[in-house]
């Protein structure tokens, strides 16, 4: 049996909850959504929801605040965080056509004999 809060993309908490779990004011969350750092689920009535995965999103921006960053910096390397996620999956995707087609790179890997 899967518990609501064993999913962690799943809207649970409210802005308040989430706010008070995070350490932040709820108008911090929302300055963050508005930047583009947060996208919490909307219930049916448009009441915000967030997900254990937010909460961690929200660890996050906190560590590079902290760090020095300002609301532009943060972005820039979640987007760039984001990137290089993108381009490992692409990488082990490969591999694995690689593994899966050994005769071909067996094959490439030979020298061309003489005719």
């Amino acid at each position: 049996m899967t518990l609501p809060w064993d999913e962690p993309g799943r809207g649970l908490f409210s802005i308040s909850v989430a706010a008070e779990l995070a350490g932040l004011h709820p108008q911090t969350l929302r300055i963050y959504e508005r930047e583009g750092l947060l996208d919490p689920a909307r219930s049916p009535g448009g009441t915000r929801r967030y997900s254990a995965d937010d909460l961690s999103r929200l660890q996050e921006i906190t560590t590079l605040m902290a760090s020095g960053l300002n609301l532009a910096g943060v972005r820039r390397v979640l987007e760039l965080q984001a990137e290089t996620r993108q381009l490992q999956a692409e990488i082990e995707r490969l591999k694995a056509i690689g593994r899966s087609q050994p005769s071909r790179r067996a094959a490439a890997t030979e020298p061309a004999r003489p005719a």
